[in-house]
């Protein structure tokens, strides 16, 4: 059965084109993801699904009444006063309005004492349609939907506008959860969800009885839910079978093909160019050697209609001609920290914090970051892991014990909240007030992020959360830190900006402490893994993300195994230095640097 079908469907935005030629089908059952950059309208289209927003050409047909639909949408907009609970039992319309009534009734036949016969009977009326229609057992599955979501009791009762990112995008799973709509429009379900409601939402996603239309940026996510990538370019769009990896690979595949049509293409052209003008200069001195003479006219003639045929054959060439996609910008940035040759950057020991009348987050925590640590701060929403970022940024104090900074050390803070940018300067502008920065290099650096031509004049203010999000990262380029504390530093990104973004924190030489809920993220680039949990002791990990998903992970490391590990970490940064280090002037300093190479890798070896 087809759910959805679009048919050369075109939208502009404030006379912008945005996508043109569109056609799919989505068949029941399947899970498929609207893949793209930012900007390229993959928002829009699905809205335009809803019946939102009209598209200029094109028509869209669905399968289903709008009833069986159900939306997660990013930008959900209800009354103030509505609160969680509300909002989920809102998902049944008509109990829900029976359930209103019920309660309107009885505050009435409280005040009149039940002496108003009318009343009790339209009462009992309507009771008994709430009953029908398991009004109480919606209830129960609308509060047990809220649990499952991990979503305390006391959240409930709060208006949905209160609630955090998190909070507000479980609240919306739970409905969609209760209600079972056979078609789901998910808009970044992802955002700021923990991972243990990360596992539960794949877990349901790849099991949900129904068919899944959705947008989102988490690699992960795609890979294990994901039957179908649906790419969405300006031109059209394209089917690929699987998850994100499995499309990764066939667009590899497709470019390289691409690349042997064009060159063998080309190869073929020059060919017939050459052919062309061989038998044109044949012609002509044929030709001329021929005079009047009409059979030697004749066969000069031969090379014209050999030449024709040429003409005939390149023409069909470039009427089926290969072309290259074009080369789509991408950011480029190399981060650079201040040189620093100390062992420790920073030191915390028997660290308290709490907020007021609040269990503390963070209670005799001791942590040591040294040169070369890439640690990726784990755990669920509300265990302090931002806390402890500004923490060790400077931007909060801890209640009792002591944070010991290198005098070397220069911090690099990338806020989430992206609320520490110049909002009322414009980029050009906020590059220029640096010293010795000309305008032609500005307008080059802003181009290396992504920010061409007339852009450069937009207030910071003004920009889309992903592209503050580079502008918070054009900050750190010019800071030189050597050690970066980046809070969810790619949540606004799309993923070919993330993967650039992984491959410049991967070689950045100074230390990085990172919170993220992007999975890809922590595997690309940390080194060092510390869980935090509500209630809990931390628990520090030494290795990658994808060992940490792979071993035992209960056991805490005592302060003596933390700084045997940072000792360790220190060694296996050493011998990368030696190994990739140039060739010694003399054959005596050769074998003292082969030497140490050998010590490192046996004391490694023995300590691991």
């Amino acid at each position: 059965m087809t759910i959805i079908k679009v048919k050369h469907i075109r939208k502009e935005w404030n006379g912008i084109p945005l996508f043109a030629d569109v056609s799919f089908e989505i068949a029941e059952r399947e899970r498929v993801l609207l893949f793209g950059r930012n900007g390229i309208g993959k928002t829009t289209l699905l809205q335009g699904l809803l019946g939102r927003y009209t598209f200029e050409e094109g028509n869209v047909y669905h399968g289903l009444p709008p009833k069986e639909r159900g939306v997660l949408d990013q930008e959900l907009e209800i009354g103030p006063d509505v609160s969680a609970l509300e909002y989920v039992l809102s998902g049944s319309p008509e109990v829900d309005d029976l359930k209103r009534r019920l309660e309107q009734m009885g505050r009435m036949l409280q005040e009149t004492g039940g002496s108003d016969e009318a009343l009790v009977a339209e009462y009992g009326e309507v009771y008994e349609r709430y009953l029908q229609l398991d009004g109480y057992g919606w209830e129960a599955k609308a509060e047990q939907s809220l649990s499952q979501l991990m979503l305390n009791p006391e959240v409930w009762t709060l208006p949905y506008r209160q609630l955090s990112g998190g909070q507000k995008t479980r609240v919306q799973l739970a409905a969609l959860l209760a209600r079972q709509p056979k078609l789901l429009i998910l808009d970044e379900p992802t955002n700021h969800l923990d991972e243990e409601t990360m596992v539960w939402l794949e877990e349901w996603v790849r099991n949900y009885p129904g068919t899944v239309f959705y947008v989102s940026h988490d690699r992960r996510f795609i890979d294990r839910t994901a039957t179908t990538v649906l790419e969405l370019s300006p031109q059209g769009c394209r089917r690929y079978p699987g998850g994100y990896t499995k499309y990764r690979e066939q667009k590899e595949i497709e470019s390289r093909t691409l690349a042997v049509q064009y060159r063998k293409q080309e190869l073929e052209r020059e060919k017939l160019l050459a052919s062309i003008r061989r038998y044109a200069e044949w012609f002509q001195q044929a030709h001329l050697a021929a005079g009047q003479n009409d059979f030697r006219r004749a066969q000069a003639k031969k090379n014209v209609s050999r030449l024709h045929a040429k003409e005939a054959s390149l023409e069909r060439l470039e009427q089926n001609r290969v072309e290259l996609p074009r080369a789509i910008s991408q950011l480029s940035m190399k981060l650079e920290g201040e040189v620093f040759r100390g062992d420790s950057l920073l030191e915390m020991s028997g660290i308290h914090y709490a907020y007021g009348g609040v269990p503390a987050l963070l209670e005799n925590f001791n942590l040591t970051l040294r040169r070369g640590d890439r640690l990726a701060v784990l755990g669920p929403n509300g265990a302090g892991k931002s806390t402890l970022l500004k923490l060790i940024a400077g931007l909060l104090e801890p209640d009792g014990g002591e944070l010991r900074m290198h005098p070397r050390t220069r911090v690099g803070y990338f806020a989430q909240e992206l609320d520490n940018l110049p909002l009322s300067s414009t980029l050009l502008d906020s590059l220029l007030e640096l010293p010795g920065m000309t305008q032609t290099e500005a307008r080059t650096i802003l181009g290396c992020f992504l920010f061409p031509r007339e852009d450069v004049f937009k207030r910071i203010g003004d920009l889309s959360l992903g592209e503050k999000c580079r502008v918070a990262f054009l900050r750190l380029y010019f800071g030189r830190a050597n050690l970066f504390v980046l809070d969810e530093p790619t949540n606004y990104l799309d993923i070919d900006t993330r993967e650039r973004v992984e491959e410049a924190l991967a070689s950045y030489p100074g230390g990085l402490v990172i919170v993220s809920h992007d999975r890809y993220l922590h595997a690309k680039v940390a080194n060092r893994l510390l869980v935090l949990e509500r209630g809990g002791n931390p628990r520090q990990f030494t290795g990658t993300y994808e060992e940490y998903s792979s071993k035992d992970r209960s056991r805490v490391l005592t302060p003596e195994e933390q700084s045997q590990e940072g000792e360790l970490q220190l060694m296996k940064l050493r011998l990368a230095q030696l190994m990739h280090s140039e060739t010694r002037e003399t054959v005596e300093e050769d074998r003292e640097l082969m030497t140490e190479i050998v010590q490192l890798r046996r004391t490694i070896h023995e300590r691991q």
